[in-house]
């Protein structure tokens, strides 16, 4: 899908039929599309603004929108209603952000567009949501494909509430380590350590280094602010490039590396199990699922498995060389294939994966915890060290 389909975020206001004003974000193909979809909402569009593709990441149809989406169009197409007022009804349950995509869809469906071409325009849904429901129009499954789909947001939502809680609670505790360390660097050492040169005390080197580094902050405050302030946007603009090299080193350290292989499983199998489910063949489904990995080694080696399964290989005897699986996985893989029943394999491995990066995440922060109190010794006991040293010296000299 190329860049111009994806829809731009734009600022509005636009005026309420009470005679009031609507301030928000939105995104839309341009102005005149973002003024129909306001008065699908009784809004009048008065201003509004294009902002940076970046700006709008929180516009539009989150994982939760996905899941509640896919869950009305299983119940209610499952039961004869027409796809056409299922989205109508959908669109009630989603965000306020989500409705204009919704009834988006609605529109393109009544107009004849088939749902997964109209799914793909909008350019909020991903290349296994639009394969997947693409597949069901064949099979005339789409409620099966739905309701795979809504399980499928379900553990994607699970998997990323726990990576989450373990990205901000060592970011919470940092933070705060930073602003006290500053604080007192800046303002209590200083006062301090003056106070006992006046009274004729020798100052330790640390706290002399730290008096001198404290002062030199407080007296370029502007330049330290703009410094702060431009290494946050140079963080913003890069965040692409600063998390693929968080990715890679998480992908290293020993105990984060079991958490991140588990979400790349949960996930893979999450997609192998939507699109076997919808009828796409495996070869099919794997050069779908395989786009959704970030781990670069199990990606190159499903991707070769994909490529000889496709010129004739037999899965079970190629899916115990891809070493980057878990011998366990593998095996059961193999008994499943053996079985003909791959499909269920695939949603219970992913079952079973979304359980274990809860469990391993709960395992890491209870790891984490002691770390970061030794963290917080280190940034702030140092401080108060500065401070103490010099005092109980003057207090043995019975000053």
């Amino acid at each position: 899908m190329s860049r111009a389909s994806t829809p731009n975020p734009f600022f509005y206001i636009a005026s309420k039929p009470s005679g009031g004003r609507a301030i928000g974000l939105r995104r839309a193909r341009n102005r005149a599309s973002l003024s129909a979809s306001l008065r699908r909402d009784r809004l009048v569009l008065r201003r509004s603004v294009s902002l940076p593709a970046w700006v709008g990441n929180g516009a539009g149809m989150t994982t939760r929108d996905h899941a509640n989406l896919n869950d009305q169009l299983a119940q209610l197409v499952s039961r004869g209603v027409p796809l056409v007022e299922a989205l109508s009804v959908a669109a009630d349950v989603v965000s306020e952000n989500a409705k204009p995509i919704v009834m988006k869809l609605m529109d393109q469906v009544q107009g004849g567009k088939a749902f997964a071409e109209a799914c793909r325009s909008t350019g909020q849904f991903d290349v296994v949501t639009v394969a997947v429901y693409a597949a069901a129009e064949r099979t005339g499954d789409l409620p099966g494909a739905c309701k795979q789909l809504a399980t499928n947001a379900r553990r994607q939502l699970a998997v990323k509430g726990k990576a989450a809680t373990l990205m901000i609670y060592p970011a919470i505790v940092f933070t705060i380590s930073v602003i006290v360390a500053t604080l007192m660097l800046t303002f209590i050492v200083p006062q301090i350590g003056e106070s006992l040169q006046k009274a004729g005390n020798e100052l330790p080197w640390i706290t002399e280094a730290m008096m001198v580094t404290g002062n030199a902050i407080k007296g370029n405050a502007l330049l330290v602010a703009g410094i702060v302030a431009a290494g946050l946007i140079l963080a913003i603009l890069g965040r692409a490039s600063i998390l693929s090299a968080a990715q890679k080193l998480m992908r290293r350290l020993p105990a984060m590396r079991d958490v991140v292989l588990s979400q790349e499983l949960a996930r893979f199998f999450s997609v192998m199990a939507a699109m076997t489910r919808s009828g796409v063949t495996l070869a099919d489904a794997l050069g779908v699922a395989v786009t959704a990995l970030g781990h670069p080694a199990m990606k190159k080696d499903l991707g070769r498995l994909r490529s000889r399964l496709i010129e004739g290989g037999v899965l079970r005897s190629l899916i115990d060389r891809v070493e980057t699986l878990p011998l366990g996985t593998r095996k059961l893989l193999i008994a499943a294939d053996q079985a003909g029943d791959l499909e269920h394999a695939f949603d219970s491995l992913a079952n079973d994966y979304t359980d274990e990066v809860e469990t391993k995440t709960d395992r890491l922060l209870a790891l984490l915890e002691p770390l970061l109190i030794v963290f917080m010794f280190l940034v702030i006991g140092s401080l108060i060290l500065a401070i103490m040293i010099p005092m109980i010296q003057a207090t043995s000299r019975g000053i």
